[in-house]
């Protein structure tokens, strides 16, 4: 492979060459020269207007499932749409069948994604099949490769469960990721409790199911004196909790999905069951919120919460259907349509906060290193086709609306994908 990137300003908070515009030529898969002018002939080259690059972007929270469901998306196919997306690190959720919940399942994992073009870093389980009773081996699970400890789409609902979990990856400085909701209160519900659930008639999910659970997460996090990353977050007092949590130094972080970013729970007023997620959909005030905390910093990863479902999972009465959302090949658009956000907050978001927060060591943006970067515009504009998704599952609220921002070419593990 030799690839010469032309002009692009490149974004790296922590290099020399941070915003700067240069030439980046790749050969053999490693960043051979950065110049603000090279020449070379018998090579691809990708020159276009306000184009920006960095390291490639990373996921903390996403769902393949594979092994078990592979009717819904494998590690090709869930790799083949990541990287069309500007990822070149996924952290995968352990809602799989098996489970990934030991060594073996964190092993097996790794061995099938060895050859694709993206990095997988598995999330082994907190409890056993993540049914919330009993606590797995994590320091075995770390010892092989598990990047942080999570049920996945199941919080963790027993609050001494959670404090042991806690204290249990201090050995080794590891993070739990939840998903924070209490389970008891939104059972019996499909979106958010308000003015539109009312409307056409469905059970809502109140805020607070998520609230409290946010709340007593903190609580435990500082009693463990550990580290917890809170997903899926999506109430602007859950966002409060949690800014007032880092100042009072407790090891919080947070991320939110694209989603949640941009749509409301007004996405659900024709029943559309690809707009049903967990948590819910919530109000525009809540979305603005999201996005204000976001231009300020106060959300440290953006994750795309990537949950493939099968038609018959989605095309059905909206009781029955599927909980989540196909959302890694546009998280970036989603991202990029926010008003006045700039390439550095998104690089921040999707990439340098993430590799910070769960300790991984992609490489930097310098010669001679490995070529693990995503090159991107923010001013290109489209509107998402469903049917030209790669992954195998096309359930996304964001088909047909029209999204900023444009993934140009993802390089890592010498493959690359080009626009």
């Amino acid at each position: 492979m030799k690839l010469l990137i032309k002009k692009a300003t490149i974004i790296n908070k922590n290099a020399a060459l941070h915003l700067q515009t240069k030439d980046i030529y790749i050969e053999n898969g490693i960043i051979a020269q950065i110049a603000d002018d090279i020449d070379k002939a018998d090579v691809q080259i990708i020159a276009a207007l306000n184009t920006y690059v960095s390291v490639g972007f990373t996921d903390v929270f996403a769902d393949f499932s594979d092994p078990g469901y592979e009717y819904k998306e494998t590690l090709a196919t869930g790799a083949a749409a990541a990287i069309k997306g500007g990822y070149t690190t996924l952290m995968l959720v352990p809602n799989t069948l098996p489970c990934i919940e030991n060594k073996t399942g964190v092993e097996y994992m790794i061995h099938e994604a060895k050859n694709l073009p993206v990095n997988i870093i598995p999330i082994g389980a907190v409890t056993h099949k993540t049914e919330g009773s009993k606590l797995t081996e994590m320091i075995e699970m770390h010892e092989v490769g598990a990047g942080a400890f999570s049920d996945g789409w199941q919080s963790v609902q027993q609050a001494a469960l959670l404090l042991k979990a806690l204290q249990y990856v201090k050995a080794f400085d590891g993070t739990i990721i939840d998903l924070p909701y209490d389970a008891s209160l939104t059972a019996n519900g499909f979106m958010h409790e308000g003015v539109t659930s009312t409307q056409i008639g469905l059970l809502g999910i109140p805020a607070i199911a998520e609230e409290m659970c946010v709340a007593r997460n903190i609580q435990l996090c500082a009693y463990a004196n550990s580290k917890l990353h809170l997903t899926g977050i999506s109430t602007a007092k859950s966002l409060a909790l949690i800014k007032a949590a880092k100042q009072n130094g407790i090891q919080i972080t947070c991320s939110v999905t694209p989603y949640h970013l941009l749509l409301t729970e007004n996405e659900l007023a024709n029943y559309n069951t690809n707009a049903k997620v967990l948590n819910p959909l919530r109000t525009s005030a809540d979305v603005i919120a999201l996005q204000k905390a976001l231009l300020n910093g106060e959300i440290d990863c953006v994750s795309s919460h990537h949950c493939p479902q099968d038609l018959d999972n989605k095309k059905c009465e909206f009781a029955y259907a599927a909980y989540g959302m196909s959302t890694i090949e546009h998280t970036f658009n989603a991202m990029a349509s926010i008003p006045n956000i700039n390439a550095e907050t998104i690089v921040n978001v999707l990439s340098s906060n993430a590799n910070k927060i769960f300790n991984l060591k992609n490489t930097d943006f310098v010669e001679g290193a490995k070529a693990n970067i995503t090159v991107f515009n923010l001013h290109h504009e489209s509107i998402i086709n469903a049917n030209e998704m790669v992954g195998k599952s096309k359930n996304t609220a964001f088909d047909q609306k029209t999204l900023k921002g444009k993934i140009i070419a993802t390089i890592n593990n010498n493959q690359q994908y080009i626009a």
